[in-house]
């Protein structure tokens, strides 16, 4: 075995923000949201399409944008 720390769900703790492109549907954008902040991705998906249907469409440019810039 080794020391390396690991969360409840049997991952490794992840050093910062990164698209999860497993779980991705698209980029992997709401996905990596979802792994950071520890919360379920259907959730951040959901607050994404509400915030887009709410901001007329500006979240768009957002997540284009964080999907481009994150590896």
């Amino acid at each position: 075995m080794n020391n390396v720390t690991r969360n409840p769900d049997g991952k490794p703790p992840r050093a910062g923000f990164r698209l999860d492109k497993t779980n991705a549907k698209v980029f992997g954008v709401c996905a990596g949201i979802a792994d950071y902040f520890g919360i379920d991705t259907m959730l951040v998906r959901i607050g994404f399409v509400a915030a887009t249907l709410l901001g007329f469409g500006s979240p768009i440019l957002i997540y284009l944008a964080v999907a481009l810039i994150a590896d």
